[in-house]
């Protein structure tokens, strides 16, 4: 079977999961980024972030779009939407083992838009859902993916959140890790990014989820350009409808 239709088929189905059957759990968010220390395009950036994420019987799926500005007013959209569907639901059977909690058909669309540079690649692989102590939530996807510009490569992706006290006050540290394959035109990519943030809604009221924070990124070839390395940290507020 070809990669699009790989691609079309968990996307099918997942998006019939997801508009067919009341949502488990369901979560959207809106985020506010400013740094000053970015590679590549513009080393001040303002970015403005979507984030819809939903869980249902048979599939979950994230979407999250970046809406950017630099400082010589360049504007950048990228956009990813990952649906996810779970082999231990689909065949009723327990697929757990160790820190394992499930395995998944793990399936990305990445997309970018800009002056320079518009691409759609297409990523497909396994998932697995893990159960850490402590964890809020951890899941490792294991990609090929299909690069639109460059050679095609492969992908892990970690994701992770860690809900934190202090005192009475609540914190939550999240991100992801990103590691690709180096291929003939590119250099292997190391993206870890962090978002270290408290939440002040609580103050307001106690269901107000409002976050101030930092995201701290650390991006090795950055774009699979060799020895272009980004270290940034960006002031971040983000709040959960």
């Amino acid at each position: 079977m070809k990669l699009t239709q790989i691609f079309a088929t968990a996307l099918l189905a997942s998006t019939t999961c997801l508009t067919q059957a009341a949502p488990i759990w369901q979560d959207f968010s809106l985020t506010g980024l400013y740094g000053e220390n970015y590679e590549v395009v513009d080393e001040q950036q303002a970015t403005l972030t979507v984030e819809y994420a939903a869980k249902v019987k048979y599939a979950d799926v994230f979407f999250f779009m970046d809406r950017m500005r630099g400082s010589d007013d360049q504007k950048l959209t990228y956009f990813e939407l990952s649906p996810r569907l779970s082999l231990g639901e689909i065949t009723g059977q327990k697929l757990a083992f160790g820190p394992v909690k499930d395995i998944l058909i793990s399936t990305t669309w990445e997309s970018n838009s800009d002056a320079f540079n518009n691409f759609d690649n297409f990523l497909y692989g396994i998932g697995f859902d893990l159960d850490i102590p402590y964890f809020q939530y951890a899941n490792i996807n294991l990609y090929r993916a299909n690069n639109e510009q460059t050679k095609d490569d492969y992908q892990m992706t970690f994701a992770y959140a860690v809900p934190a006290k202090l005192g009475t006050e609540d914190f939550l540290i999240d991100g992801f890790l990103d590691w690709s394959t180096a291929e003939d035109d590119h250099a292997s990519e190391l993206n870890w990014t962090t978002q270290w943030k408290w939440n002040a809604g609580k103050h307001i009221s106690p269901d107000t989820r409002l976050y101030v924070g930092i995201e701290h990124s650390v991006w090795q070839n950055k774009f699979g350009i060799k020895d272009v390395n980004e270290n940034n940290v960006s002031a971040l507020v983000k709040y959960h409808f």
